[in-house]
């Protein structure tokens, strides 16, 4: 029998936990800390990502500014849709948006799982400790250095074309190309960020059961083997999970980035959505028929997502929800 003596710090029994389970009230207050912890970025979302919604109403209006705003500018139902619908340029904008999306889809997408199955299989811990920390370092620039960059390599006096000039080759601009504009925000987005996502990959394969190669190792699998019917089948979770985010956020494609560069191909070739909308809601003041641009994009966003995790589930994976 154990004996217990009082004041001796012995640890208490826990106490069992009703039948019916605990309240909602009483979950708060175990979690009290937790929520206090959570409350500002709950704040922040609210303020700067839910409150902004209910300007929406701005594209069912003629808009105002100096009229009385939102309270008593005169409704007009669907005709800013209409408009919209009715524009060629928007038709345009959208193609432009599509095709750099899927650009950046195909090249830029599988860039970060072949590195993390780099860093993982093949480089030593030290080198891939000074790899990493030297593809990371671009997250933390701004997009006006980026572009700075590639003006200095790319760009018409940049060092390409010095080198071209010396050696009697033609001129070379890549930053001005409008053909090339795709890839060259491809290659900007991959050079700034991929390091950056292979961080969520790396992760992946850390929880990975170590036993699960040494038992692919006993059966004969090589090392290609092992990474295509262990590693990869680890991964597609998280590759779906991401594949299925990245589409639904396929109409956003860098505003910043390409409004930096908009002037230098025309925006023939450079119009995407988010600089479509600023130009012509905040440059021409036609805030009705922007914010009715925005909100198509919105909702065109969602029935992505909806679609592309339809397709996670048909190919048995969990996507962003699961199945109800």
């Amino acid at each position: 029998m154990i004996r217990q003596s009082r004041g001796r710090g012995v640890a208490k029994a826990a106490r069992p936990e009703p039948a019916g389970g605990i309240t909602r009230w009483q979950r708060m207050r175990r979690d009290r800390t937790l929520l206090l912890m959570v409350l500002p970025a709950a704040g922040l979302l609210l303020v700067f990502n839910y409150l902004p919604l209910l300007g929406n109403v701005v594209a069912f209006q003629d808009y105002d500014v100096y009229g009385g705003g939102m309270l008593h500018s005169q409704f007009v139902g669907f005709a800013n849709f209409q408009r919209i619908f009715e524009d060629y340029r928007f038709w345009q904008v959208l193609v432009n948006t599509l095709t750099i999306t899927f650009t950046q889809l195909i090249l830029f997408f599988p860039i970060p799982i072949l590195l993390a199955l780099l860093f993982n299989s093949v480089l030593s811990d030290r080198i891939r400790g000074i790899v990493q920390g030297i593809i990371y370092l671009p997250h933390f620039f701004s997009w006006v250095l980026v572009i700075t960059v590639f003006q200095q390599m790319f760009g018409g006096a940049g060092l390409i074309a010095q080198i071209l000039r010396q050696h009697g080759g033609g001129g070379f601009d890549l930053m001005t190309n409008p053909g090339l504009f795709k890839f060259l925000v491809t290659a900007q987005s991959v050079w700034k960020d991929a390091g950056w996502g292979v961080i969520v990959f790396l992760a992946a394969l850390a929880a990975v059961n170590a036993e699960l190669y040494e038992a692919a190792a006993v059966d004969g699998a090589n090392r290609w083997r092992r990474m295509w019917h262990v590693t990869l089948p680890a991964l597609r979770p998280v590759i779906a999970l991401l594949l299925v985010l990245r589409v639904g956020d396929s109409l956003t494609v860098g505003f910043e980035q390409i409004l930096l560069q908009r002037d230098a191909v025309g925006p023939g070739a450079s119009e995407v959505l988010d600089t479509y909308v600023w130009y012509t809601g905040i440059r021409t003041g036609d805030y009705s028929y922007a914010a009715a641009a925005g909100l198509f994009k919105g909702v065109l966003s969602v029935l992505l997502v909806l679609l592309a995790n339809k397709v996670a589930h048909m190919l048995g994976e969990q996507g962003v929800y699961s199945k109800s």
